[in-house]
């Protein structure tokens, strides 16, 4: 059978045409996709920019929809997603970025980095730790090693968390954060205080033996030596470890300043240790005055005329409603069987309205407690609150 040229001469110019205008119909398809990408993309920013989140997800669906390969879009839409409180769409987002096989090395950085936030946001630890030690030797290394940090305080891991400190402080990330001896002494404090709730006394004292050679001038190891010898019938030792408190935090002897004067009470040599903690519970007084001041300078000092003299002294120097009502309380005391039924009254209702300002506040994020923290339970915050109830703070 012979082959026709002309039919070749025929096909060639129409294959061509079909092709030119398959061409055309790509081009247009693409530009059209690419001009509609964008304006899903500024149309999402918009909606962000005017705080409608859900909206701004539907707009960045949209885009994502109209170019999956586009990360940043991903990003963005797993960070709202994050924001919203939808962890589990915003864990899905970050780990279908980490499954592409074609995302550069920075970008599977960042994905990593978001589905460690998206795990530390919804309280899931565990993978959250895991997530976070993925990013050591990255540019996110020291925020996660702050990430991990924050998390074992946040499961009580102190044991963990003095690692992760020392990490730090060895790291020089100090040099950012500041130092963390004062936040290592407290976590051994915390190993302290565990160990003692489980009986085991030994692990309980080479714990707080740690935190003070973490931090020598940390207040709250002293409290607690203090606070453990007294327990343990040891009154002498008790005293010694708050005379360094007193020497080295003044404002945060009123912690400890009644069972300071019930320790030089229970001394063997009761006579000598009162009159010498009278002495020093005077001086401090005079450079730090504070009601709890007085409730010690009263154990060693009982008399109601001496504590109604202190009392009044006080209420002149630093008026106060708990000021007022103590000295009330001591007046209708003294007269006793012959006091003012008014009176009687009045310092009970006084007393009862000074309780709110008896508190301590933290300073970071203003919770306020009957009994004092040195880990904020609001703000979870270490040292913000001042060792003064908030009436004497003024």
């Amino acid at each position: 059978m012979d082959f026709d040229l002309s039919w070749l001469l025929l096909g060639l110019p129409a294959a061509f045409a079909l092709g030119w205008m398959a061409s055309r119909f790509d081009i247009r398809q693409w530009r059209r996709e690419q001009r509609d990408s964008p304006k899903a993309y500024f149309k999402g920013l918009n909606f962000l920019l005017n705080e409608q989140q859900d909206k701004a997800i539907d707009a960045f669906i949209e885009a994502v929809q109209q170019d999956p390969d586009t990360s940043d879009l991903h990003f963005a839409l797993g960070n709202l997603f994050r924001r919203r409180g939808d962890y589990e769409r915003a864990v899905r987002v970050h780990e279908h970025l980490l499954s592409r096989a074609d995302l550069p090395i920075s970008e599977r950085q960042r994905a990593q980095h978001g589905l460690a936030q998206d795990y530390m946001r919804a309280g899931l630890f565990d993978r959250a730790e895991t997530a976070w030690r993925a990013l050591a030797g990255t540019p996110y290394d020291t925020e996660a090693q702050l990430a991990l940090l924050t998390l074992h305080e946040r499961s009580n891991d102190w044991r963990a968390a003095v690692q992760d400190a020392q990490t730090l402080e060895r790291n020089a990330v100090g040099t950012y954060t500041g130092s963390y001896a004062a936040r290592i002494a407290h976590y051994w404090c915390e190993l302290a205080v565990e160990a003692d709730a489980k009986g085991a006394a030994g692990d309980a004292t080479e714990a707080l033996r740690q935190a003070q050679a973490s931090a020598p001038q940390a207040a709250r190891p002293l409290v607690m030596a203090g606070q453990r010898a007294h327990a343990a019938g040891q009154p002498q030792q008790a005293l010694t470890e708050w005379r360094k408190l007193m020497a080295a935090h003044p404002g945060s002897f009123g912690l400890v300043a009644v069972e300071f004067a019930e320790c030089a009470l229970e001394c063997a040599e009761a006579g000598n240790e009162s009159a010498r903690a009278l002495t020093e519970l005077n001086a401090l007084y005079l450079q730090k005055p504070s009601l709890d001041l007085l409730a010690a300078l009263a154990v060693l000092s009982p008399s109601l005329q001496a504590q109604h003299q202190r009392a009044a002294q006080h209420l002149a120097a630093l008026p106060s409603l708990s000021a007022a009502g103590e000295l009330l309380r001591l007046r209708t005391a003294e007269n006793g069987a012959t006091a003012d039924i008014e009176t009687v009254q009045i310092a009970a209702a006084i007393a009862q309205a000074s309780k709110p300002l008896q508190r301590y506040r933290c300073a970071a994020c203003g919770f306020e407690a009957q009994r004092y923290f040195w880990h904020c339970p609001g703000c979870l915050n270490w040292d913000t609150y001042p060792p003064q109830r908030t009436e004497d703070l003024g």
